[in-house]
Formats: C-alpha cells, structure tokens, sequence
C-alpha cells in the first residue's frame, strides 16, 4: 500500500487501555485514524502487515521493550515516524530512543496540543521525504559552500546530522572557537522538515543577564522600565522553526529552570504575563566548553545537559581536518571573489604548503579571515607567500593576564603603597587590548590564542563603556 494511502494512519502502542483510548480519541477528533495495541508483539504483527505513518510509542511495555520496536521499524521499507512516550523515571531510555532513529520524544503528562503538535510534524516529515529529489535541489550552492568537508571526521558529522535531520530531538554542537557550529545549526535546520520555518539564534553570552529572559520569552508592556511596547521573544518567534543557543554554557541558572521548564512542557509565559503561551521549536546548541566539566562544576544544570544533549555533534579543529583545509580555502577564495570582484583563480603552492602545516587556533573563521584579507588588499591571479598578512603564523604567544606586562608595573617594589595596585579589571582589559593589538585587530584570532570565544571579549569591551570607565 502505498505511503500516501496510509498519510492518517497513527498506532499507538501503550499498555494503559485508559491512556491508550483517550490518545485514539484526540487523535481521531482532527481527523486521524488510529490503532491501539497494549504490547510490543502485537504492533509488531501490524507494522507488518501495515505500516503507518506515526507511531505513538511507550517505551516501557510488558513483553518487549519500546526501542525493539523502534528499531523493527527502522529496518522497514518506508519506516513510520516513532514518537516516544516517557516518564521521568526512563528519560535515559528516552535519549537512547532518539539515537536510534526516533523522531520525538514526549515526556508524561503532556498536553493533547503537545501531541498533536508531534504527530503532525510528523507527518509533515513523511510528506517531504516524498520527494527527497526536490529537497536535494533547494540546497543552494551557498549553503554546500559553507559547511564541506571530505575528511572522514566531516563525513561522520555529515551522517550524524543527516540522521538528526529526520528527527526534532535536541542537537548539542561541541568544537573550538571558528570550527563552523552556527553554521551546522543552519545546515540542520536547511536539511530538515522545519526549512521553510524562521531559524532564531541566540548569543547566551552577548546578552545581558538581566534582559535575558525578555529576550528569551517577550515581554508585555510595562513589564519593567523601557518595556514600552510587548514585545515576542526568541521562542514565540522560532515557533515552527528552529531556535540556536550558541554559547550555551553561558546562560544563568535561573534561566537554564525555565528553559528546561519550556523543553518538557512546550509552554511559557513572557515577562510581566501570566498568559500561557504554547511554541513548537527544535532547539540546537552549541558551546566552546566541555558541557560534562561545566555540569560538573554545578555551572551547567544537569537535568538540562541531558535534556540537551540527545544527538551530540562534535566539530573537529580544522587542524584535525587535512585536506579539508584547501577544499575550503579555495572555496572561500571564489567567494571572497565574487564580492570584492577580484580574479584570484589559485593558492601558489608554497601557501598551500602553509596552510596546511599552520595550526589554526582560531579554525575557520580564521581562515576567512587571512584570505580576506589578501583578497581585499592585492592583486593578481595567485595567492602567493608575499601576500599573506603581516601576523599570518606570527602568534606564537599572547601575554596572560599579567599586570607586569600590560602596565609596567614597578616589579621590585613589593613594598609599595595601595596606589600602585591596579584593579583587576584594567588588568584584564589592558590584556585583551594587547592581544588584540597583536593579532592586527582580529577579536576572533586574539580570543582563540587567549583561550576565551570572542563574544566574551564583545561583553567585556561593552562593560568597558559602562560602570568600569
């Protein structure tokens, strides 16, 4: 039977006959048909003789467990979307689920418009797969051209995110500062059924801590001062799409409850209301950081990381990547091009020779970078070794946050009076100030030899203007 005959058809596999017949009945009031079963077995005889499109399925049943089931279905021809159902008490069981090919996950109790929310995602997920030729040719050649890679570390994140892609589970994104994680965000999100919905991101570290969660949720007028007007948030405004936190290990404790709140509940309230609000969004993440060492040191909450973290991606440093290097040089090259209409065709094979010897401490960003800056400034046809800046492998070492260095400070008078103590803020700017200096004015360059992301320099050069000056 064909895909589309059976595009209504949703089983539900749930040992409670009252759970089980109260979700066939707001399923079928929109107009889906349905099946029940009460075991694994049994909606294994189904599937075979009929598959459906969504399945609704416990994890915990009485005679198999729920991932044999999801796992039967992923070696079907035409495999049914798998939503699981779960409890607090199984959510590990859950996160396994969803690494095995599931599409959603639920956690008990939840909302009929939390379902139904899934089942039709779902379903939309069915209908675009169905014509996977399509999907293939609206990839613009811009979006292959910012995320290639033919190393085997590349193409086993290329697998991974064209797995995710088929589900709406949560993506953490782990790499160095400038290995591309925005850029995989927007890959998944171009690769998924979400594609033609908004794509939000969030800096959690370039937002100010007390206007967070405004940005975050909204907020109604009058809420607090300068709240002139309501206001939506990033999550009412990704609803449908998909929401990106970079810098996620960034974000306050308090915020990180009521993003954990909104991920279970689907639910939220804007700042100053008390109205509920409901938005559908698939949340990918990203950060800089170890995430288990943040977790262990009780700055990352870890109901949250495990929440977070179903389908973990980890970006190899472009050091780690060979060959890759060039194919993206050269890949840049044509578009550094095309925007400062310049006819550089090649690297000389002295540059290509640097560029894959060079370390890369500040990854790809940094990359773009030098050939921007050649590309700007000269001309010719070829990149050749005089044309590489100044600072290019340079770098070797940034002074630490040292007030002997950055302020010459007497160092043999120890005895000295309190005048003479700097405030370990200036030190700290004075620092970066260097760093930057000596990286030719490249913030990202200079954050990457300092051992911090940019946008932490960005907050701290912003807090320089206020209270410190």
């Amino acid at each position: 039977m064909s895909q589309n005959a059976n595009k209504n058809l949703v089983y539900i596999v749930e040992d409670s006959l009252s759970s089980g017949a109260l979700y066939s009945s707001q399923l079928e009031s929109v107009g889906y048909e349905t099946r029940h079963f009460v075991d694994g077995y049994s909606a294994l005889v189904a599937i075979k003789e009929r598959m459906p499109s969504v399945i609704i399925q416990d994890v915990c049943l009485p005679d198999i467990s729920g991932l044999e089931v999801l796992q039967f279905v992923n070696k079907q021809e035409n495999p049914a979307r798998v939503i699981i159902i779960t409890s607090n008490s199984s959510i590990e069981v859950a996160v396994d689920a969803m690494r095995l090919g599931g599409f959603d996950f639920i956690e008990k109790p939840f909302t009929r418009e939390r379902m139904l929310t899934s089942v039709k995602n779902a379903i939309s997920q069915v209908k675009l797969e169905s014509n996977v030729e399509e999907v293939k040719k609206s990839s613009t050649q811009t979006d292959k051209l910012n995320f290639i890679g033919e190393s085997l570390a590349m193409q086993t994140v290329f697998r991974l995110l064209e797995s995710a892609s088929r589900s709406k589970a949560c993506v953490f994104v782990t790499g160095e500062s400038g290995t591309g994680k925005e850029v995989c965000a927007q890959y998944l999100h171009q690769s998924s059924a979400r594609q033609n919905g908004p794509i939000i991101a969030i800096n959690c570290a370039a937002i100010p801590k007390d206007l967070f969660e405004s940005e975050f949720f909204g907020h109604e007028k009058g809420s607090f001062s300068g709240a002139l007007s309501d206001r939506k948030g990033a999550v009412e405004v990704a609803n449908g799409g998909t929401l990106f936190l970079d810098e996620i290990c960034e974000m306050d404790l308090n915020l990180q409850a009521k993003l954990l709140r909104f991920l279970q509940t689907g639910t939220f309230n804007r700042v100053g209301s008390s109205q509920v609000l409901q938005s559908d969004v698939r949340v990918v993440c990203a950060t800089n950081r170890n995430p288990a060492e943040e977790v262990g040191e009780g700055r990352f909450r870890e109901d949250l990381y495990y929440r977070l973290n179903v389908i973990p991606v980890q970006l190899p440093a472009l050091r780690e990547r060979g060959n890759d290097i060039m194919l993206l040089a050269n890949a840049i090259l044509v578009e550094k091009n095309q925007a400062n209409k310049k006819d550089f065709k090649q690297f000389s094979p002295e540059v290509q020779n640097l560029f894959l010897k060079y370390d890369w401490p500040g990854n790809i960003r940094e990359l773009q970078n030098v050939i921007e800056n050649m590309v700007v400034v000269q001309t010719g046809e070829s990149i050749t070794t005089e044309m590489l800046p100044a600072s290019f492998g340079k770098v070797d070492k940034v002074p630490t946050f040292s007030a002997q260095t950055q302020n010459n400070l007497p160092t043999n008078n120890i005895q000295g009076d309190a005048t003479s103590i700097v405030p370990m803020w200036l030190v700290e700017k004075n620092t970066i100030e260097q760093a930057i200096n000596i990286c030719n004015g490249n913030i990202p360059l200079a954050a990457a030899h300092l051992g911090v992301s940019a946008s932490t320099i960005y907050r701290k050069m912003k807090n320089w203007d206020g209270d410190n000056q």
